[in-house]
């Protein structure tokens, strides 16, 4: 039986994304109604600018008390997308506190205090979702959270970032150099006035936080993932990638050690074959590849941002915590019965590439040679270039962790020979 009494939804924030999802409630309310069992209404909306026009929006739902407004005692749903920690953490536990379920799309806050908001929601007996937090619209949490709930998850690596793909892409298939490539994803609106979130792998790494604590059942924080940015990416990287059969991506990867104790969590660029899925993600878009046992290898494609992609994923949440709240029930909160272990980036095991500027002379090749093996670094291939005196060595490692390579190549530097380290970079994906 179709229910006649509105639910209430507050929105906190009406910008790029929170004006869609005001747009596409009013738009698409028949809908809404028919999926949830249950007309929904937009109660208020909770802006930092009254005076702005906001087309569709009635103004008299305007307000700056967005306190007054989660506090008002009828509201079912508040929808976050203000962003930042403060005050949106303060406004999302106060809406559980005064009976309100909560949508969010604040990355950054989840991952940094995701455990005390999913305790709170707990506590008051409500719904956290926050699928628009990862990936844009494309379906991810509730897929690990909810389908992949049976099987055991061991990996989980993907391009997360629309601005940071559409760069590396651009360096990849045009061979421009970093900046060039910035400056046009500017241009088109792919990249901020200030890009750092984005291209030193701050937003990718929230993005992983919150990712790797779903699928491997442990609380995993901003602080435990490992960052490392992409301006230090050269033309010169993507010539070598392309000699080696690969290109290069701005990965956030998440994974099981092969024991099963502990977790990692990491972002930085990464060469990956050009035969490997992730490989063929071009532009400003997003994909995530599962490993699991028992379904195998999954892969999520799609818009990653963008105000109507995101919306799309807000709006998916808001229809779920309207059913859950017309059938006086919640949906899964927080899984972190596992408690594993999460490892730090030194204990990590991948394959490496480095360049080094040597002398164009005998005995160089040996010298390096030897540092490895001193280290336990075994060596797949080597490359080498000379011309003039000065010579340019590529070597490929096969598997080896993070704090043998940093030991490797804090001896090279010592070498006579060696002039310079030009550039290390992780071989995934194989």
């Amino acid at each position: 039986m179709m229910r006649t009494r509105p639910l209430k939804v507050a929105l906190l924030g009406c910008g790029v994304v929170g004006s869609e999802v005001a747009r596409i409630m009013t738009t698409h309310a028949d809908d809404l109604t028919a999926r949830i069992g249950a007309p929904v209404e937009l109660a208020g909306v909770a802006v930092r600018r009254p005076s702005k026009v906001r087309e569709g929006i009635d103004p008299a739902l305007v307000t700056t008390d967005a306190t007054a407004l989660v506090k008002r005692g009828d509201i079912d749903v508040v929808v976050e997308v203000i962003g930042g920690i403060e005050p949106a953490r303060t406004l999302i536990t106060t809406a559980f506190e005064y009976g309100a379920s909560v949508v969010s799309a604040n990355k950054a806050l989840l991952a940094q205090d995701g455990a005390a908001l999913h305790a709170a929601a707990e506590e008051h007996g409500r719904d956290l979702y926050y699928e628009a937090a990862v990936a844009g619209a494309i379906p991810l949490i509730r897929p690990l959270r909810e389908s992949l709930a049976g099987d055991k998850i061991n990996r989980v690596m993907g391009i997360v970032n629309g601005t940071t793909n559409f760069i590396l892409d651009k360096m990849d298939s045009t061979g421009a150099g970093y900046q060039e490539a910035l400056d046009e994803a500017t241009a088109l609106g792919y990249a901020e006035a200030d890009p750092t979130a984005d291209v030193e792998g701050f937003d990718a790494a929230a993005k992983a936080a919150i990712l790797a604590g779903i699928a491997f059942h442990t609380r995993v924080r901003l602080d435990d993932v490992y960052r490392e940015g992409m301006t230090e990416v050269t033309a010169a990287d993507f010539r070598s990638a392309k000699e080696m059969g690969c290109t290069i991506k701005l990965l956030a990867i998440c994974e099981r050690s092969k024991d099963g104790a502990s977790v990692t969590a990491r972002v930085h660029p990464a060469m990956i074959p050009l035969t490997h899925p992730l490989a063929s993600v071009r532009g400003a878009y997003n994909a995530v590849f599962v490993e699991s046992d028992a379904a195998g290898q999954l892969m999520f494609y799609g818009p990653g941002a963008g105000g109507s992609p995101t919306a799309s994923a807000v709006l998916g949440d808001l229809v779920a915590v309207c059913r859950n709240r017309l059938n006086g029930a919640t949906g899964p909160g927080e899984s972190a019965y596992a408690a594993l272990t999460v490892s730090p980036m030194g204990e990590v095991v991948t394959r490496y590439h480095i360049s080094l500027d040597v002398a164009d002379k005998p005995g160089v090749l040996a010298q390096v040679a030897t540092v490895f093996a001193e280290h336990g670094v075994s060596i797949d291939t080597v490359r080498q270039q000379g011309k003039d005196g000065e010579a340019s060595l590529v070597v490929v490692t096969h598997r080896a962790s993070d704090a043998s390579l940093s030991g490797t190549v804090e001896a090279l530097r010592k070498l006579d020979t060696v002039r310079g380290v030009a550039s290390i970079m992780r071989v995934e994906g194989e």
